[in-house]
């Protein structure tokens, strides 16, 4: 599931805490690296100099892929590299699609501006749009990023995208022989006041420790050796699932578009935030477009 993967790099230092950690992946899976750099074609960038018109946002790119290629190729991973001109969201989307890319690693965060980078603010519109799972990767001043990832956990909502990241985070978990970790979150704020009447606290839970089960069950008969499930009551699937990050996971994966309904969360408006807020990497999955 690692191969091939691609880093789109901008020379932040976002886009490097990115590629440190899709290198890690590459040289434990054997995968391909594609390094990609979008010359962003929706800014002003061309000047002439000596009667040619010359893309000053190219020969940038050109020589951040060069940096980046160096450090690829010092560890011995097979690499590819292009510079491709267009606006940077859809051209990384249509990059992984063309290219039959397998893993697409970002970074968590960034700026936009004269001389910041787009990184950062481009993930979460790819996040929206790629049929490729998406893992973004924060900035880690404190080294606290793990690999291989031992711990990953897989909050569930019985949704078509959260049925697919298990799918996924199974995959991950027997790749990397990984414990599984699943949690169904019962957020009664999510819900309007006549639906908690209707159905009541208890039967939410009841209805989320069956997701547990049923997902536990299909864990297990996948192969996976340590799979545990969690329900939590919390005002915040978001926090729930920050909460059970801090307990030790190196790795969520989450779905990208959540249905609401009695016996469904929301778990696709709480991807972009785990995004923007966790401090471990997060893998976001789609669900597939014949599922909607």
């Amino acid at each position: 599931m690692y191969d091939p993967i691609l880093v789109p790099t901008d020379g932040s230092d976002g886009a490097e805490a990115a590629l440190d950690h899709a290198l890690e992946i590459a040289a434990a899976h054997g995968s391909t690296v594609h390094l990609l750099n979008v010359a962003d074609t929706t800014q002003t960038s061309a000047i002439r100099i000596e009667g040619q018109v010359v893309d000053t946002l190219e020969q940038e790119g050109e020589r951040i892929v060069d940096e980046a290629l160096g450090r690829v190729e010092s560890r011995g991973i097979d690499v590819v590299t292009d510079v491709v001109q267009g606006e940077p969201y859809a051209t990384i989307v249509e990059y992984a699609d063309v290219h039959g890319v397998a893993l697409l690693v970002m970074p968590a965060h960034g700026r936009r501006g004269l001389g910041q980078y787009l990184l950062g603010s481009t993930t979460e519109r790819v996040l929206r749009r790629s049929n490729v799972p998406v893992l973004t990767v924060p900035v880690d001043p404190d080294g606290t990023i793990e690999y291989p990832y031992r711990d990953v956990l897989v909050p569930t909502d019985g949704s078509g995208c959260a049925d697919r990241a298990l799918e996924v985070g199974i995959e991950v978990a027997n790749a990397e022989q990984a414990s599984l970790h699943l949690l169904s979150v019962v957020a009664l704020t999510t819900f309007g006041a006549e639906v908690q009447d209707v159905l009541g606290i208890e039967d939410l839970t009841e209805r989320a420790n069956e997701l547990i089960e049923d997902a536990t069950s299909l864990a297990e008969d996948a192969g996976v050796e340590h799979v545990s499930g969690t329900v939590e009551r919390d005002a915040s699937i978001s926090r729930a699932i920050r909460s059970s990050v801090e307990g030790g996971i190196d790795l969520v994966v989450v779905g990208t578009h959540g249905r609401t309904g009695f016996d469904r969360y929301v778990l696709g408006s709480v991807a972009e935030q785990l995004v923007r807020t966790a401090p471990v990497p997060v893998l976001a999955v789609r669900e597939p477009a014949s599922g909607k």
